[in-house]
């Protein structure tokens, strides 16, 4: 999964919009529900409402609490089939960071060609529970998907929130990689694909590369080499683990 946290939207949202969120998730309790009605707060309850409310809003942003909510219901679900009880993974789920918008397209792109490896699928639109499946879908109604972050090409100024790629591209870019998957001819890619790429400085080896063995790749935050010294900066850290890994790969 790879997730795109907007904490500058939670941040914005009104105590009244961070219960509405909680509850859609969760039941709250007797004093989020009566905020949410209208009724009236006593001074004496104020304080616990504010910290309440500030959990709440900490946790909608929260990764593990992503993760919380999307694993439960899928745990019961497997154990209502197979008449038992119990975790459905065996471990807990691990994250990695992704510096600048080279590492979020060939994650992405490593994403959306599991089904492809896997040989669950013969083509990207036909990979289920993919969101490459879902936005194709969307862009035949000349709609965008609701759940997922809209690809805006350059326009940052008027679209602020997007992927800074075109989409048409990024369809592209993944169906030549899959046909190089299915094909098992590793470095032979289109001429148009290889022109996308040079426009954001990835060669063709290396893009096949990254969207191929990502995930043996990487274990750590992912990006240039100074997307990673100013991510570790930030964190307040002055081991700069995973740095081997990135300084090989020409991110731009």
């Amino acid at each position: 999964v790879v997730l795109h946290i907007d904490i500058e939207t939670v941040n914005r949202w009104s105590d009244r919009d961070v219960i509405e969120q909680w509850h859609k998730l969760f039941k709250g309790d007797e004093l989020t529900h009566k905020f949410a009605n209208g009724q009236l707060i006593e001074p004496h309850d104020v304080a616990r409402l504010k910290h309440t409310i500030a959990i709440y809003r900490s946790r909608l942003c929260d990764i593990s609490w992503f993760m919380r909510c999307l694993n439960e219901p899928i745990a019961r679900q497997a154990n209502q089939e197979d008449n038992c009880t119990g975790r459905f993974w065996e471990g807990r789920f691990k994250s990695q960071a992704l510096l600048d918008e080279v590492a979020v397209l060939a994650c992405m792109a490593y994403v959306e060609l599991n089904p492809v490896r896997a040989k669950k699928a013969s083509t990207p639109e036909h990979s289920d529970y993919t969101s490459i499946q879902q936005r194709i879908k969307a862009v035949i109604k000349g709609e965008q998907p609701k759940a997922l972050l809209p690809f805006i090409g350059n326009e940052r100024a008027k679209q602020p929130k997007g992927i800074a790629f075109s989409f048409k591209d990024y369809l592209e870019l993944v169906d030549e990689t899959g046909r190089v998957i299915r094909e098992d001819k590793r470095g032979a890619i289109s001429k148009s694909a290889e022109n996308i790429l040079q426009r954001i400085n990835v060669p063709a080896a290396t893009w096949l590369k990254l969207t191929i063995d990502f995930g043996k790749l990487f274990r750590g935050p992912v990006g240039s080499v100074q997307e990673l010294d100013d991510y570790y900066t930030h964190l307040e850290k002055r081991r700069r683990h995973f740095a081997s890994s990135c300084q090989h790969l020409p991110f731009s």
